[in-house]
């Protein structure tokens, strides 16, 4: 099997080897179940040093992907690379920026993603936090659903965003938790300070950790029967608050 530059996933463990030492970014990775052998044993190396993770899956969930001979092994390239927030945090505050930063907690519909990718653009969050596992795949389509925003926010994928959160708040960052249990309005929360903002799952909300963690709930005003708003809808709302307050900040210097 040959290796691709241009093509968006690959099967094949010599092909998939040859990714990752080179440099690709591996979006997803499916492993079967209860695979043996010298070059799976490099594969797990490999991906453990990368800290890829990885989806272990019956054959059938493989044959689904492909039906190739994929080897017990399928990967998504991503067309993008991701960042990590230890890493491009203090950056934002040696530039002098206040930052602005987005927290999707198990967002996994490609449409919301993008959609809340190109609002986060457009309003000047300096990166979209998401965790390694259970987030919407980084593909052509959700691309094409955020407007080309991907290739403008960068986008930290975090192994565990309950140490993410320690570290935000160790390095002064402010973290808000979107939900309709909160007490307090988005209206009247400060966003002109170091603010992370959180958004839960279109299924399940935030997460017990999410909730735990955050310094503040926050919620939009609601109007009739209906309890909640679309996630991507929601997000917009709270983003264009804080840009109104970051914008008046500015205005008033």
């Amino acid at each position: 099997m040959i290796f691709k530059k241009n093509t968006s996933s690959i099967y094949g463990v010599h092909p998939l080897i040859e990714a990752i030492r080179s440099g690709k970014t591996i979006d997803k990775l499916f492993v079967q179940k209860g695979l043996r052998g010298p070059n799976y044993q490099e594969i797990l190396k490999l991906v453990k040093k990368h800290n890829i993770p990885i989806h272990w899956v019956p054959t059938e969930r493989l044959n689904h992907l492909t039906r190739k001979n994929h080897q017990g092994v399928f990967a998504f390239l991503s067309p993008i690379d991701f960042h990590r927030i230890r890493d491009l945090l203090p950056s934002l505050y040696e530039q002098g920026k206040i930052p602005l930063l987005l927290i999707l907690d198990r967002i996994t519909d490609v449409g919301n993603f993008g959609a809340i990718v190109r609002t986060a653009a457009c309003t000047g969050v300096d990166a979209v936090i998401i965790p390694m596992k259970h987030a919407a795949p980084i593909s052509a389509d959700t691309i094409k659903a955020s407007a080309g925003a991907l290739f403008k926010v960068p986008i930290c994928k975090e192994n565990d965003l309950k140490k993410s959160y320690e570290f935000l708040k160790t390095s002064g960052i402010r973290i808000l938790a979107a939900t309709e249990k909160a007490e307090h309005f988005t209206y009247t929360e400060d966003f002109t300070i170091p603010t992370a903002i959180i958004l839960g799952s279109e299924q399940d909300g935030l997460s017990v950790d999410c909730l735990r963690l955050s310094d503040q709930k926050l919620k939009l005003p609601m109007y009739g029967d209906i309890s909640s708003l679309n996630v991507s809808v929601a997000c917009g709302m709270i983003l264009y608050e804080a840009l109104r307050q970051r914008l008046l900040r500015h205005t008033d210097k």
